[in-house]
């Protein structure tokens, strides 16, 4: 065991990926076919607080760098910074950025604007957003080409084109190029965006969590996509993410990001197999296994904001480990190997933390006896589309039911017509025995008390003009009239692993978990009988995740909730359903317990959902690369 003195990890991950950027053979020197190299980058507020430590790191050309952390960590404000680009309120205040022979960094805004898209090109969380909704696919594609000079006449941009969309799997005639973004899935319209972020030959493609959100045989089209388009066309990649699982099937190395900070990097299957700082030896038991052999792990406390860390090491108040040391002393490097990399000053005693306990999941099971929320037989549409096709199912208090299935199976109209936010259907959607009215304003209040429903996107559903407090005091306020409302806010906030400070801030101040979690707090301080969570868990990294999960799990064990879970990640489902319902087209194509639908899947489309690869193993991780390697 070696350790750098007075060296920045991230530092020294440049020097040894520098070393890998060498023996791929590429050359700085020849434009948009050599590495991207980040030296010394640091973000602060426009006072000086730290947010991004300075960073440093060599990526060589077709090789992918996984970036992970905690919400808040600084992964996507290290992600702008690679553009030259600064949030508001933030700016970058040292280092560079060289991507062939240019450094960002130094270029004035107009030559930046030329860069962007041709030497560096950027793939957003959201594709709904990122796309122009006034413009049609083609036109927007066309005008990346014509903007940065690819082809010489518009002849030359259509064939780029179909070559592009070919490239990325999607149609490319006509039809399809004059389709707007809305007409458009999730999946597409990221596709779409890959195919824009490629278009122009770039060096360095940055990939922002490219596939929260999408399900989980989409997600695998757009990992195979990304990993087979770098290696295609020798382009270095930052995939940024919060799940382990993707970017463990398609990163060739990982840096993990705490508190502004890499504290451990190395080869994907180093670190993987070998974790040697306390924070990644904890990511990795937060992360949901395909097999559901272990129970999931949280991170209990949470991560310090900028303006609250202390000295010494970031990770100290929550590390199981930590010596009185820790909260005084900065951590220097130490070497693993020589490219593995490791900031901890008792990285030597990761490996006597406990492993995950097995699971054990104690639900309650069927009760016939019971009623609970039910839907018969349910036709639901949107105009004259056809949505629902005789979709029946229960769930009574205490069990959970898992809907899964692709994205546009219907999984999220269902989850309405029982709340009652979508009324255009057929059948009845019953609580307890009482026949629910269609829309949720003419249910009573004790309904709409007993049932709340968690929305995937928590930034649309959250009120941009009020704090958190206001947000989560006002059903407070509607239901039990508000007495003791602040205390109950601190108390929600708490369940859902943020502190009481969080209700002074708006939503804008947060990041994508952190509204995800406001959201859940919401309806959590309802006290609902029933709760709907659509995809609550999409946005979140895995140490909350993993909390969110024990936390759903209480509330049916201690509290006896009725819980419909609407996921993609099957892996996910293991740790908390009762039984599984799989959506396919508008009809419930296979419904058993949870064991039965991984163990014994009898639909043909059940077997393709659960061969997929949702979850992760670190055994499955070492034998994929294994034939990689080899093959």
């Amino acid at each position: 065991m070696m350790r750098a003195k007075d060296s920045d990890l991230s530092e020294v991950v440049g020097k040894s990926a520098g070393a890998m950027a060498g023996n791929a053979g590429s050359n700085p020197e020849e434009g948009h076919g050599g590495a991207a190299c980040a030296n010394a980058l640091s973000v602060t507020t426009s006072d000086g607080t730290g947010i991004v430590a300075p960073v440093s790191f060599v990526i060589a050309s077709g090789e992918i760098l996984g970036l992970v952390g905690e919400s808040g960590c600084g992964k996507t404000t290290l992600a702008l910074a690679l553009l030259g680009f600064a949030q508001r309120g933030l700016k970058i205040e040292a280092g560079e950025v060289t991507i062939g022979t240019k450094d960002l960094l130094t270029l004035a805004p107009r030559e930046l604007r030329q860069v962007r898209g041709r030497v560096v090109s950027y793939v957003s969380q959201d594709p709904g957003t990122a796309l122009n909704p006034g413009r049609r696919i083609g036109r927007q594609l066309d005008e990346m080409l014509r903007v940065h000079h690819v082809g010489r006449d518009r002849a030359d941009r259509r064939q780029r084109l179909k070559q592009l969309m070919e490239e990325v799997l999607l149609p490319s005639d006509g039809a399809f190029l004059r389709r707007y973004p809305h007409q458009l899935s999730g999946g597409q319209q990221q596709r779409v965006l890959i195919a824009a972020a490629f278009s122009c030959g770039p060096s360095l493609v940055i990939l922002d969590e490219p596939t929260t959100g999408l399900d989980v045989i989409t997600q695998g089209h757009i990992v195979r996509l990304v990993r087979e388009m770098c290696t295609r066309h020798r382009v270095a990649a930052v995939w940024v993410s919060h799940d382990l699982a993707v970017v463990s099937s398609v990163a060739d190395r990982l840096a993990v990001m705490y508190a502004g900070t890499v504290v451990e990097s190395g080869p994907i299957k180093q670190v993987l197999d070998n974790p040697r700082h306390p924070y990644t030896k904890r990511l990795l038991d937060a992360v949901p296994e395909g097999s559901g052999r272990h129970a999931l792990l949280g991170i209990p406390g949470q991560a310090p904001s900028p303006f609250e860390r202390a000295p010494g090491c970031a990770f100290a108040p929550r590390c199981e480990i930590a010596d009185e040391a820790c909260f005084r002393v900065v951590p220097e490097t130490g070497f693993i190997s020589p490219t593995h990399l490791v900031r901890c000053l008792r990285m030597e005693l990761v490996e006597t933390l406990q492993s995950r306990p097995p699971q054990v999941l104690a639900l309650s099971g069927k009760q016939e006896e019971l009623k609970g929320l039910v839907a018969t037989d349910l036709y639901a549409s949107y105009g004259a589309r056809q949505i629902l096709r005789g979709i029946s199912l229960d769930v009574i208090r205490g069990d959970c039911l898992a809907v899964v299935g692709e994205s546009g199976s219907g999984k999220t109209t269902l989850a309405r017509c029982l709340a009652g936010l979508h009324g255009q259907y057929r059948g009845e959607v019953r609580l307890e025995g009482q026949t629910l009215e269609r829309e949720v304003q003419r249910r009573a209040a004790s309904t709409r008390q007993a049932i709340q429903y968690v929305f995937q996107n928590p930034f649309a559903s959250l009120n941009p003009r009020k704090t958190v407090f206001d947000i989560v005091a006002q059903p407070h306020k509607l239901f039990f009239g508000g007495a003791g409302a602040r205390a109950a806010v601190g108390e929600t906030l708490a369940k859902v692993s943020l502190s009481a400070s969080y209700g002074d801030r708006y939503p804008h101040q947060l990041s994508g978990g952190e509204r995800q979690r406001v959201a859940l707090a919401r309806a959590l301080i309802c006290r609902p009988r029933y709760l709907i969570c659509d995809e609550v868990t999409s946005a979140l990294d895995v140490s909350v995740q993993a909390s969110i999960i024990e936390l759903l799990r209480r509330l049916l064990e201690e509290e006896g909730v009725g819980l419909v879970f609407i996921t993609h990640q099957l892996a996910l489902v293991r740790s908390l359903a009762t039984e599984v319902a799989v959506l396919a087209g508008g009809v419930i194509v296979e419904r058993a317990p949870t064991a039965e639908i991984f163990e014994r899947p009898q639909n043909a489309y059940t077997k393709v959902l659960v061969e997929t690869r949702s979850g992760f193993d670190t055994t499955e991780c070492q034998e994929e690369e294994e034939v990689l390697a080899e093959g």
